[in-house]
């Protein structure tokens, strides 16, 4: 395992991660090497894998691929890739295949209420044409299933927005906020027009949000934004509403376009018949003449123009016009508005100003554009008041025809000021916004562990390249004064914390937060230990043989010292001292009997002392005459093996001197143990006594290899056994075998390889908290040889892929408690064995679990009322809820002076408030109530004094409304709902009459509570009026309210009218009142006249008083009918008293002599009132040549180019509307230069007017 805090060097530039696939899809690993041409190995369960139809490999450049085709059950495991001397290792989990359910389709946008001027063009919810997908996307992008969608709607019309984001892997519902503009929080404009709806579908696991305006008018127009953030993400979604003006039938003018009018934003109509009356701008017409077109649809109206609203509108409107354009810097506002007051006369340098302001998104492009009035004029741009210059592709100026336009590329916030443009004495300004989207945190910080003195360094990846974010320490703000301790760092993205000199004091909890979330991560700072992983081993060596001590710690950096009987051993030719990485090595050449003592390895700075022994063989060779019979000298010869134990890897060297003459002949035998028995007892001391025993069986493997990795070496005196690199199946007794013709002789060894421990089992998760989780596990299946000695204990997030260390001295329990968990972040736990030998591989992960904590008690708990066998009680929901939500609530009562306490209710509710109901009338009662989680039950919170259940007498009282105590007034039809409170216990009985006697009949219907009455009409009548009373009894005690109910109705029409006189230009008439007043005052009259021959009908007199009235102003000759409606507060009445007969105005006796008129002739030769005048134009841009004729009769018109006529060349348009006369040339080019004439022609003459039109090619 790397030590926390360094990072090993690896082969690998990008390694393969752990998947977890569905069966029967494909699983593609990546990795990418440090260099191009490196052998890279793919393998499984150490096996390697070759291509074939199950796996496919494939190597590009640095880029190396391994993909599983079909994945199935048996594909679940343990895989690697090598490359030179580094393994990775990762994991392919396989899960089933599940159906992705299906997600209910979004409700309908709602119906358009009758009467409506428009309708929806296009639901947010849906595309044109087609329906939403009605099943959530497996993967969806951040946290939205399906982002709102632009949409249209014509006013009047309704319009719905739909967002729905996944709840599956939520603990609580998230927060989802609906913005207009750029700040405006429309939760707090909901009313008439606006509506937010939320639900939630259980099945899918989907929430549903909704954004429902309805009655749509031209300022709903705009931008939108919906935002959703959850505990640690963050995600939002633009979209723009468009509102359509309602375009009724009938033809469409062209002259419209162009008649001066005071409508602001009216829209323009185009026709090519009917001549209306009104007074045209030619001047216009001149000037914009591409305005023509045959074309007669109507084009989409223009977003208005919010500051020429503000600029026609009284003060009183301004604070209402601001919220309904998203404008929330009212003092700005107000500023910019008096500027724009101050300067309202008519420039003479611009056609087309700046606009007062524009918005564009950070990164974005924005042009500004304006128009001129001289198209030859120089003109400057100003940012901030100085002028920009020309400096590569960030600022483009472009100038074609009249227009100026200033291009700002690729818009950061440095673009955020202020721009103008001048044209000699005049400018015009606007202010540019650049909305800068908010900072994501694309990969968290991750947690560490580090000693004391080590270095820390937190790293995190944000959205935005140089993003201003805050580091925090336990929710304080690490500032700049704190740069002697901490470091800050920007690397593009990348936000680095640096921590030189880790202290005890610098543990917590680190915290990077930007505009858009943050990531928090947990610092553990231990003190520093040194372990060891491998300690020194005695030895025992022979004359001239090497002797190595090797030892390995913890820390790399950590010195030491070799210690030789106490003293410092110098180094020398035959004595060496090394140190490489973790492992220090001791070692002796050519060992002689003056090395056999006690070696020690002290580190320094740590009181830790490892020590072994070296012990020197002796060889004994006796002198022995010719016909020696072999023998072999070692220090303990006989039949009782002899132990030599070997760590797993190391090189076994098995030295035996011989003698023997002549020289004897050595054979090397593998004891090998028959596995068809088991043993019952303890095994025969030697292979020799395996007939008398029946439970062993002894095979013997011949090892005479003499290469390889077990080989032997046979000198004239000494044979050698080697084995390189020892494995468990070298373990064994080994017989070696001496013989000469003499005799032989025969000693056992036995190996005993020794290794470090198998992985243990994946641990097991319980008792999770809030912080804390107990972590069990079992011992690993084999030891290594050697006893455990603990266990070493580390977790993750399970995002991460970042282990910490949780314990330095090892766990010699097979449990552990872990703390210091961070509340909602879901963790994996593993856990590695130790035994002499060193650490064994980590351990499957533990199942992800998260801890999460009971919420605590609930607050002000308080006795509502309380009955003879009922208490009704309230609580507010509890401080702290956690990470695990909060499911409900459970409400618990006892006796006094008992402790047995029981439940009110099964299971848990979620209101805050409950009736317990029977309960021992008298009795005096404990209520206790507590929060549930998926963590359990949190603490109770209790009445602080017994409740007693009986209830109190308390009189009756009615509480009667302010707006009840006067006349109740309601039209005929109208519902009828009047809510009396009252008070007084136990329940009082209520009673109702009218006029005295009981109500009676279906219609009037009484609904009692226990705290309110109510009088219930569902249609009024005019009998329904009256005085009521209702009356409250308890007992001998009573209360009473008297309701004066008044149903009105419209008037009957007016009695007997009539005329009285008639003289001149005047009729009097008169009528009487009406014969039913509708239960009300009447409030006036209406009369109205009509003429015989149109019988349209005219209202001369509105709200009239009086009975009789005098009709002036009539058209002589003409005859009249008059008729009279009555009006009360409800209405006009439905019908009116009307003249039977109609009343004449005669004719004075006068004659009329008409005049006598000189005929006047009107014909007039043709002139131009404005002749053509020379122009100039670009290539590829239509031009238009104009000029203004009179004459009568109309005359004839004809064009001409250097003398040919133009009607026959396509590429020419010609009109005439009005006498103004135009030549439209479509995309010329530098052929069509040259002289242009207009002819006009007509009986009295002919005129004529020429201009010479150049065509250039832009450079």
């Amino acid at each position: 395992m790397p030590e926390p805090g360094k990072k090993p060097v690896s082969a690998f530039s990008k390694k393969p991660r752990s998947a977890e696939v569905a069966a029967g899809s494909p699983a593609v690993f990546e990795a990418e090497t440090e260099r191009s041409g490196v052998k890279v190995r793919w393998q499984r369960a150490g096996s390697d894998i070759s291509p074939s139809d199950k796996y496919g490999l494939a190597a590009e450049g640095t880029k190396h691929t391994l993909t599983v085709r079909d994945v199935g059950p048996a594909d679940q495991g343990s895989y690697a890739v090598i490359a030179s001397s580094s393994k990775v290792k990762f994991d392919l989990k396989v899960t089933e295949a599940e159906k992705a359910e299906p997600v209910p389709s979004p409700a309908p946008a709602p119906a358009e209420a009758p009467g409506a001027p428009g309708e929806a063009l296009a639901s947010a919810t849906e595309e044109k044409g087609g329906s939403p997908s009605s099943e959530a996307p497996d993967d969806p992008i951040g946290l939205f299933v399906t982002r709102p969608r632009d949409g249209e709607v014509t006013t009047g019309g309704s319009i719905t927005f739909s967002a729905r984001v996944a709840g599956a892997s939520l603990l609580k519902p998230p927060t989802v906020k609906w913005f207009k503009g750029k700040w405006v929080d429309l939760s707090s404009k909901v009313g008439q027009h606006l509506q937010l709806h939320s639900s939630y579908d259980r099945t899918s696991k989907v929430y549903l949000f909704e954004l429902h305006i309805t009655d749509a008018q031209a300022t709903f127009a705009g931008g939108y934004r919906c935002e959703v953030s959850t505990k640690d993400k963050f995600d939002s979604c633009n979209f723009n509403l468009t509102v359509h003006e309602a375009v009724g039938p009938g033809d469409l003018d062209l002259r419209s376009a162009f008649r001066r009018t005071s409508l602001a934003g009216s829209g323009r109509r185009i026709s090519d018949s009917h001549e209306d009356a009104g007074t045209l701008d030619f001047s216009s017409l001149l000037k914009k003449s591409s305005s023509f077109r045959r074309d007669s649809r109507l084009e989409a109206p223009a977003e208005e123009d919010v500051w020429e609203i503000l600029r026609q509108a009284s003060p009183s409107e301004y604070e209402r016009i601001a919220f309904q354009h998203g404008i929330t810097d009212l003092r700005g506002m107000l500023k910019r508005l008096k500027g724009m007051k101050r300067d309202e006369k008519k420039s003479t340098a611009f056609q087309k100003k700046l606009e007062p302001a524009y918005q564009v998104s950070k990164g974005h492009k924005i042009r500004l554009t304006v128009e001129l009035a001289d198209p030859d004029a120089e003109v400057k741009w100003l940012k901030n008041g100085q002028e920009i210059q020309m400096s590569g592709s960030r600022y483009i100026f472009e100038s074609v025809g009249a227009k100026r336009t200033l291009t700002i590329s690729q818009c950061s916030l440095a673009d955020d000021a202020a721009y103008q443009c001048v044209v000699g004495g005049e400018k015009c300004s606007t202010e540019l916004f650049v909305k800068e989207p908010p900072v994501l945190i694309t990969r968290p910080l991750e947690d560490q562990l580090v000693m004391v003195g080590q270095r820390v360094e937190f790293e995190c990846e944000v959205s935005e390249e140089g993003a201003q974010v805050k580091w925090l320490k336990d929710g304080v703000e690490l500032t700049r004064e704190e740069t002697f301790k901490y470091r800050f760092k920007k690397d593009g993205q990348r936000h680095h914390l640096i921590i030189n000199e880790a202290t005890l004091e610098d543990a917590g909890h680190y915290a990077l937060r930007t505009s858009g979330g943050q990531a928090l991560a947990e610092l553990i700072v231990q003190e520093k230990k040194l372990e060891v992983y491998q300690s020194i081993a005695d030895l025992t060596v022979g004359a001239k043989d090497q002797a190595v001590f090797k030892c390995e710690v913890s820390d790399e950096n950590v010195r030491g010292v070799w210690l030789k009987n106490g003293k410092e051993l110098v180094p020398d030719s035959r004595i060496k001292v090394s140190h490489i990485g973790r492992v220090h090595k001791l070692t002796i050449d050519d060992v002689t009997p003056a090395d056999e003592a006690d070696y020690s390895f002290v580190p320094e700075g740590f009181a830790c002392n490892l020590s072994a022994k070296l012990h020197f063989m002796e060889v004994k060779i006796d002198f022995v005459p010719r016909q020696e019979p072999p023998k072999i000298h070692l220090d303990c010869p006989g039949r009782k093996p002899d132990t030599i134990v070997v760590v797993a890897g190391n090189k076994l060297r098995l030295d035996v001197p011989i003698s023997g003459d002549p020289a004897p002949t050595v054979i090397w035998q593998k004891t090998i143990t028959q596995k068809n028995k088991v043993p019952a007892g303890p095994a025969p001391e030697a292979p020799g006594d395996a007939g008398a025993s029946d439970e062993w069986v002894f095979d013997k493997k011949l090892l005479c290899e003499t290469e390889g990795r077990v080989r032997v070496e046979t000198t004239k005196d000494r044979s050698v056994f080697t084995v390189e690199g020892a494995e468990k199946e070298d373990e064994g007794v080994y017989i070696v075998t001496v013989k000469n013709p003499v005799g032989e002789d025969q000693v056992n060894l036995t190996v005993k390889v020794i290794d470090v421990p198998d992985a243990p089992a994946a641990p097991k998760i319980s008792n999770v908290g809030e912080d804390s989780c107990t972590v069990q596990w079992e011992p690993p299946a084999y030891d290594g040889g050697q006893p455990v000695l603990g266990y070493i204990l580390e977790r993750k997030k399970k995002k991460s892929y970042r282990w910490m260390r949780l314990n330095f001295d090892l766990l010699r329990e097979l449990s552990h408690e872990a703390r210091r968990m961070i509340e909602g972040v879901v963790y994996e736990m593993r856990v590695y064995a130790v035994n002499a030998i060193g650490m064994s591989r980590p351990s499957p992960a533990s199942q992800p679990f998260m801890p999460i904590g009971p919420p605590s008690e609930p607050t002000h708990l308080a006795v509502e009322d309380v009955t003879d066998t009922t208490v009704s009680l309230k609580w507010r929901p509890p401080e702290r809820v956690g990470a695990g939500g909060l499911d409900g609530y459970s409400v618990e009562y006892c006796r006094e002076g008992c402790s047995e306490w029981v439940a009110a209710l099964p299971g848990l509710m979620e209101r805050t408030s409950m009736l317990v109901k029977d309960l021992p009338t008298g009795a005096r009662m404990l209520f206790r109530v507590r929060a549930h989680n998926m963590a359990g039950p949190g603490a109770p919170v209790a009445t602080k004094e017994p409740v007693t259940v009986q209830e109190i007498l308390q009189r009756p009282r009615l509480q009667l409304p302010r707006h009840l105590r006067q006349t109740i007034q309601r039209k005929v039809g109208e519902p009828v709902n009047l809510l009396i409170p009252f008070q007084g216990k136990p329940r009082p009985q209520v009673t109702w009459t009218k006029e005295g006697q009981p109500l009676a009949g279906e219609e009037v219907r009484i609904r009692n509570s226990p705290t309110d009455t109510i009088l219930f009409i569902r249609a009024a009548r005019r009998a329904h009026s009256g005085t009521y009373q209702v009356m409250l009894r308890i007992e001998n005690m009573e209360d009473k309210a008297t309701l004066v109910l008044q149903i009105v109705d419209k008037p009957s029409p007016p009695q007997d009218i009539r005329v009285i006189e008639a003289w001149g230009f005047n009729v009097a008439l008169e009528w009487k009142a009406p014969q039913d007043d509708g239960n009300t005052e009447i409030w006036g009259y209406t009369v109205q006249k009509a003429d015989k021959k149109t019988m349209e009908w005219f209202t001369v007199l509105e709200h009239y008083r009086r009975t009789h009235c005098v009709v002036s102003e009539l058209i002589i000759g003409n005859g009249y009918y008059f008729r009279v409606f009555s009006h009360n507060m409800v209405g006009p009445s439905d019908k009116a008293a009307t003249t039977k007969e109609p009343v004449f105005i005669p004719k004075p006796g006068i004659t009329y002599e008409l005049p006598n008129y000189k005929a006047l002739d009107f014909s007039e030769a043709p002139s131009f009132t404005r002749p053509l005048v020379n122009r100039s134009v670009i290539a590829g841009y239509n031009a238009t040549l104009c000029c203004a004729v009179r004459g009568s009769p109309k005359p004839k018109i004809s064009w001409f180019k250097n003398g040919l006529d133009l009607r026959a060349d396509a590429r020419f348009r010609m009109f005439s509307k009005q006498g103004v006369l135009t030549l439209e040339i479509r995309k010329p080019c530098p052929f069509d230069g040259g002289i242009y004439a207009c002819r006009a022609t007509n009986l009295q003459g002919e005129a004529q007017c020429e201009c010479r039109l150049e065509v250039r090619v832009p450079q």
